[in-house]
């Protein structure tokens, strides 16, 4: 029973961020192809804003709550309001931050006001943390999916239709996502006081607690949080919103691969967990495995950009204003060639209890992409933002690569990387084949993609010993099993 809720809490939470995943990316191409770069770039500064401080002031509570209700769920009816409450002033004087932030700084009368609108998330967005921190703590998180996922599409739906048919600018798209996240927050309040009875009283005690004991979650959230955020907000303030608009259409492009890398890495967790108990020796190999999947992934990925990326800019953002980012979106790219590394070298140190060295790499890679994108962006616009991009990634490689060399093992390179090489090479030599043929991009797509999924299936088999040995553990294990 235990591991069927395990399994279904973990696909509702995997559907509703890959619902989020898709619906964003969607919304991006639509913003680009009918609106352009500019108002592309000022949805993504307001969503960034939002973002960190909508993050700020709940993250900590959420996490808090999340723990404590699991251990104590008798005291959920207290935790719902007085939480509730705690989080509405947070989230009000969050937004109020916001807005004081915006005004002090240079933009657009027009970027400032689609950044007051969207901001106005941050409350409801905050108030439905805690409901969903309640149903993480109690297990139900299919209640979370079942609250959000259908309004994520509906939101889609209308903003699209809004942008196509009605030509409606980024201020009505910010006025649409306040509405979805208000809808969202009533939905699961209504889930949740109809399975719990709130304990209407405020206990100012308790509130003081709540915030003493958070202001350590709250703490670390906020470095990460500014960090995932960093380069949007420099350069927004050392480039244009047009720049912001052409660097946000490069990072999400490079969306996919990102999901799938934190996915996967964050599955892995537990295992790399339970490997510590058994010594350096499994862990080194667990990890090696970990990052060797990742990177199969990973290497063919960045070559395919090398070679269509050009094309899939033209075929996704269909705008005349995105032709300039080729060049970038390949210099930016290189980036995700460090992240098999940098997520599974961070779940590993968290596994061995050495998260000091997970704080670090914030706080370092942090101060790293602040001056790089102080110096480069100013001096080279967008490609200095593909630098500064690259950079904070080598840090974050670094850092994480000595922590866990220093503390714990060295890692065979060599016996990581030979596979994704041999994958690499093989789909470098089919998409040269297809060049030389000009098909469709479409075509070439679909020919990659199959190429790609015949080429690692033909490498997993012979490393699990060939058809005839994997034959003989499928039907071995098919006889214990009956």
């Amino acid at each position: 029973m235990e591991k069927r809720t395990l399994i279904t809490n973990s696909l509702s939470l995997l559907v509703t961020r890959l619902i989020q995943s898709i619906a964003t990316f969607v919304l991006t191409a639509a913003i680009a192809r009918n609106l352009g770069a500019y108002e592309l770039g000022q949805y993504l500064l307001a969503f960034s804003y939002y973002f960190v401080f909508a993050s700020i002031a709940s993250q900590g509570l959420k996490t808090l709550f999340t723990r404590e209700l699991s251990r104590n769920p008798e005291e959920i009816p207290v935790y719902l309001v007085n939480g509730t409450f705690l989080q509405m002033l947070l989230s009000v004087l969050g937004y109020g931050a916001m807005i004081i932030l915006v005004f002090l700084l240079p933009y657009n009368p027009d970027t400032s006001m689609v950044c007051y609108i969207m901001g106005l998330a941050i409350i409801p967005f905050s108030l439905s943390n805690i409901t969903e921190a309640i149903f993480q703590a109690q297990e139900k998180m299919t209640l979370i999916a079942a609250s959000t996922v259908p309004v994520y599409i509906l939101r889609l739906v209308v903003m699209i239709w809004c942008i196509q048919e009605l030509n409606y600018g980024v201020n009505y798209i910010a006025g649409i996502f306040v509405v979805s996240e208000v809808i969202v927050f009533i939905i699961q309040w209504v889930m949740l006081t109809s399975m719990i009875k709130p304990r209407w009283e405020i206990k100012q005690d308790f509130i003081r607690q709540l915030l003493k004991s958070a202001r350590t979650f709250f703490a670390i959230d906020a470095v990460g949080i500014i960090t995932s955020k960093t380069s949007i907000l420099i350069i927004s303030l050392l480039g244009s919103e047009v720049m912001v608009g052409l660097f946000g259409a490069v990072v999400q492009l490079m969306q996919p691969i990102s999901m799938i890398i934190q996915s996967v890495s964050l599955a892995a967790f537990p295992g790399m967990t339970k490997a510590v108990n058994s010594g350096k020796k499994k862990q080194a190999q667990v990890a090696e495995n970990i990052v060797t999947m990742l990177m199969c992934i990973a290497l063919p990925f960045v070559i395919g950009i090398y070679f269509i990326g050009n094309d899939l800019i033209r075929f996704i953002y269909q705008n005349s204003d995105f032709n300039q980012i080729e060049l970038v979106l390949q210099l930016t790219v290189l980036s995700v060639l460090a992240s098999p590394f940098i997520r599974t070298l961070g779940y590993l140190l968290l596994s061995n209890g050495l998260e000091k060295y997970n704080l670090k790499e914030v706080l370092i890679t942090n101060t790293v992409g602040n001056v790089a994108g102080v110096v480069l962006i100013s001096q080279f616009q967008l490609m200095g933002a593909a630098f500064m991009y690259l950079s904070m990634s080598l840090t974050a490689f670094t850092i994480l690569m000595y922590g866990v060399y220093s503390r714990l093992f060295v890692l065979n390179l060599w016996r990581i990387m030979y596979r994704p090489l041999l994958i690499g090479g093989s789909m470098t030599l089919v998409f040269l084949l297809l060049q030389r043929y000009q098909i469709n991009f479409v075509l070439v797509l679909i020919l990659s993609t199959s190429a790609y999924a015949l080429i690692a299936s033909f490498l997993a088999v012979n490393t699990l010993g060939g058809v005839n040995v994997l034959r003989a553990k499928i039907f071995k294990k098919s006889e214990r099993e009956t």
